[in-house]
């Protein structure tokens, strides 16, 4: 029987730790929450002080049970989750599930920054308690987005469409994403003109270098057309240039603090290209724990959710002496380096570091995979550098001015800077390029494009000298729009604006892409159209709640929650006051009781409803919708909306055999534009002729789904859409071949043919042959969400030819480089391809060749033997 119970929440943690530990502990993981909020309901008691119902996670039933029994056996329950707001509650989780089964034995809160063994021995040496404070900013974090989310997101789905989501942080988060696309639209770029000088000293051999205009009669140059740039080059024609001045002076630059969460989650984006999800997965294993070999097993890095650039003082002594004997005594500073923490910070671990410097990167290859081996030479180099002393330069600026002849009144002066590194100091680890660093350590975006006067490198000058134009330099630029964000500026802007904190900024924008609010490409973010579309109805309908200032105040004041400066329900209660006024102001206004009564009115001539029509969960009946409405009406309490009555409206449009001169009457009434509008007339007529055409083809089972759909829609008396009868046009070509005098059906029913939609498919047939002799096919490959299984697809276009009597050029294209992948198992592919009027590559025919004469070889052999 184990002594002792220790939790975690994986089972890579579970495993690190148990090693540590030995025999005495039994360690299991709790894969996460054990409980949280309900899924189908809003899961939280306003009226009781917004108590939280916690139900037990989906699939966590079995882990609590044997959690449970493991609670009886043992002497003492050690909670061991991460040492974050996270990790907090589900400690406080744990001990409320299991506190029945453990029968007043006691309970101990273990918290330790790193998975090694003196980090976790000590942390098992001083046990502590749970911190209610911290797992009540949890709790508050966790309440507030369930408010706001099961809230709001339905607005989403009555105005846009169901299944979208808002969120508190999300959303904000997705604001600036839109706000920013949009000043790049609305962006005019302005011309200007860069002029500068190729020069050369008059020595033999001497190099050339390059000069900028700096100054024109001591001011900064605004050519903003070529005539200007013109009349200044032609000022400048044949005057001498010398040298005014050279100044030279010594500068420094610190090494930036050590990785935090958002900081390293934008370095790994700009320097490696991994997205903050798939970075913080990695540093989730660097962190539980890696085999090194030999049972070895050890926590690489330090936690990697914080927010805070400080270092344990051991840990900074270590690293001092590590840079001493790997770099000498120069680069380590006098004092060790302190960085400070942003305003805000919680500042209750320390930053991102090797649990031990002196295991480089180099004695790791070959023991991680090439992503963590990649991730961790990046915390540790910033580390490492860190901890080292200043780059000492020289920066070396030339001043060189125009001498105008006595008729030119105008003075020139260009200019020239070069940086040379005296001492390279935190520059010998991080191995960086001098200019891209300075501009990093003044904290500026390196994807920023800039204009200065930095050149590679100047020859020896000297004040008085008279130097050689080989060229005059004339740049037309324009000025450039602000940058999209990328993910890592998106974190490096949410951070500054007090938004969000280090466990969240990864799941933020994950979750923007899979709501398909953002696309990726090429590290670069951008709002889809529907991102813009739920970005405007927020910002339209709860300005102030999706505000950057508002939600970085809510963070603050979880933040003082957690601190034990204010109580969570009290956060709670000022929020919802806020809230429930803003949700009352975007609700839609109420509809004229006097208009819905008398389109209400209209119905009284109705005598026939149109059938129940069933989607999916959903039912739509007139009558009873109808009937609601007017009982709604007439019971005072909750007013019809204006989008209630738009329906009514097209509603009573769609029963207008029934009812005659309604649309003159609502006309009168003020609905205009939806009398006038396309979807509100009656079905056309040709629609029921092609669902006939249609039914008597051999359709797909979900080609007959949509057809039965749309036959509904029609038989309510609603118009398809210009989409829908584009959709059902296409199926009608599709299947062309098949139908007789299509020609003459296409002309009748205005369905427009495209060139070669009836020519003969005479490949499809070869190709399906061919393919029908592979045995062996390749495994199913998944991308993304998409499978890619080669046998079914060939199988789904042989049946669908069978059906139609073609295929799509894109679909012929697709089988023929099946033809090619599995050309070994096809018997005469040479001449198969010719028939096709395909062209095996260079190499694949030479090996086709040889493999055609091998078959050939080998039937010659067997029809000797026979």
């Amino acid at each position: 029987m184990s002594e002792n119970l220790v939790i975690v929440e994986s089972p890579a943690k579970a495993k690190t730790i148990g090693k540590i530990l030995g025999s005495k502990y039994r360690v299991m993981p709790s894969y996460g929450h054990v409980r949280d909020l309900p899924q189908r309901t809003l899961g939280v008691d306003i009226e009781k002080e917004f108590k939280p119902n916690y139900t037990v996670s989906p699939g966590k039933a079995k882990v609590i049970e044997d959690l449970r029994k493991a609670a009886r056996e043992a002497e003492a329950i050690y909670l061991a989750p991460d040492p974050d707001r996270e990790g907090e509650a589900i400690a406080w989780h744990l001990q409320e599930v299991l506190a029945s089964a453990a029968k007043n034995k006691p309970f101990h809160r273990i918290q330790y920054n790193e998975i090694t063994p003196r980090a976790v021995r000590a942390a098992f040496e001083n046990p502590g308690e749970i911190d209610m404070d911290r797992v009540n900013a949890q709790q508050g974090r966790r309440v507030i987005d369930r408010i706001v989310g099961y809230t709001v997101s339905p607005l989403l789905w009555r105005r846009i469409k169901r299944g979208l989501s808002a969120g508190r942080v999300q959303s904000v988060a997705l604001r600036l994403v839109c706000e920013r696309e949009r000043l790049i639209r609305d962006f005019v770029p302005v011309s200007y003109w860069v002029l500068g000088a190729q020069l050369r000293q008059q020595t033999p051999a001497a190099e050339t270098f390059t000069v900028k205009l700096a100054r024109i009669d001591g001011e900064k140059p605004g050519i903003g057309t070529e005539e200007q740039a013109a009349a200044a080059l032609a000022d400048l024609e044949g005057r001498a240039l010398r040298v005014n001045s050279i100044n030279t002076r010594a500068v420094s630059r610190r090494p930036l603090p050590p990785f935090i969460t958002s900081t390293l989650q934008q370095a790994a984006s700009s320097v490696l290209g991994y997205s903050p999800s798939r970075t913080m997965s990695i540093a989730q294993k660097l962190y539980e724990g890696i085999d090194l070999g030999e049972g070895n097993t050890v926590g690489l890095i330090t936690y990697m959710r914080t927010d805070a650039p400080t270092v344990a003082r051991d840990a900074q002594n270590a690293t001092l002496g590590f840079i001493r004997s790997e770099y000498g005594d120069d680069y380590c500073p006098d004092k060790p380096n302190i960085y400070k923490s942003r305003s805000g910070a919680q500042e209750a671990h320390e930053a991102i570091r090797p649990t031990d410097v002196t295991r480089s990167p180099k004695d790791l290859a070959g023991r991680l995979s090439a992503t963590e081996l990649k991730l961790y030479d990046l915390i540790w180099r910033r580390f490492v550098a860190s901890q080292m002393t200043a780059a000492r330069m020289n920066q070396r600026t030339v001043l060189i001015d125009s001498e105008p002849p006595p008729a030119q009144k105008h003075q020139y002066q260009f200019s020239a800077t070069t940086t040379e590194v005296t001492f390279p100091g935190f520059l010998r680890v991080m191995e960086l390029d001098i200019r891209k660093s300075l501009a990093i350590a003044n904290g500026k975006d390196e994807d920023a494009e800039e204009e200065t006067d930095e050149v590679e490198r100047l020859p020896e000058l000297k004040e008085g000298e008279i130097v050689d134009l080989v060229k005059w330099l004339s740049d037309r630029k324009e000025t450039k729009p602000p940058s999209r964000y990328s993910e890592a500026s998106l974190i490096r802007a949410l951070e500054a604006d007090g938004i969000g904190r280090p466990s969240t900024y990864a799941a933020i924008l994950e979750t923007l892409s899979q709501r398909d609010y953002v696309t990726r490409e090429k590290r670069m973010l951008s709002p889809t159209p529907l991102g813009f579309q739920v970005c405007d109805l927020l910002v339209d309908k709860l300005d102030t709640l999706f505000e950057v200032g508002f939600t970085a105040r809510m963070e603050q004041q979880l933040d003082e929650v957690e601190e034990g400066e204010v109580d969570w329900r009290q956060v709670m209660e000022d929020f919802y006051k806020k809230f429930t006024v803003w949700m009352e102001s975007a609700r839609e206004p109420p509809a004229d009781r006097d208009k819905v009564a008398a389109v209400l009115a209209e119905f009284e001539h109705v005598k026939e409803w149109a059938p129940v029509l069933k989607r999916g969960r959903r039912v739509y009946d007139d009558a009873k919708f109808i009937a609601s409405v007017g009982e709604q009406l007439a019971g005072g309490g909750r007013p019809v909306t204006e989008r209630q009555l738009d329906t009514v409206v097209k509603m009573a449009l769609r029963y207008q055999k029934q009812i005659p001169g309604v649309r003159a009457r609502l006309r009168d009434l003020g609905f205009e534009e939806l009398a006038a509008d396309e979807a509100t007339q009656p079905p056309r007529p040709e629609t029921r002729e092609k669902f006939a055409i249609l039914r008597t083809q051999e359709l797909s089972e979900e080609q007959n789904r949509f057809i039965s759909s749309l036959e509904q829609q029609v038989e309510t008396g609603r118009r398809l859409s210009e989409a829908q009868v584009g959709a059902l046009d296409r199926m009608l070509i599709s299947n062309a071949r098949r139908i007789p005098d299509f020609e003459k059906v296409c002309e009748r029913l205005g369905i427009s043919l495209p060139s070669g939609a009836l020519a003969p498919d005479n490949e499809s047939p070869l190709l399906i042959e061919a393919l029908g002799e592979i045995k062996e096919w390749r495994e199913p490959t998944k991308r993304g969400k998409r499978v890619f299984d080669d046998q079914a697809f060939v199988k789904s276009v042989a049946e669908q030819f069978k059906r139609k009597g073609a295929l799509s050029d894109r679909q012929r294209a697709a089988m023929k480089k099946l033809m090619l992948r599995y050309k070994s198992q096809i018997s005469n592919i040479g001449e198969r391809m010719a028939a096709l009027g395909m062209q095996m590559p260079p190499e694949k025919a030479e090996k086709a060749a040889d493999t055609a004469k091998k078959a050939k070889k080998t039937r010659k052999a067997a029809d000797a033997e026979a």
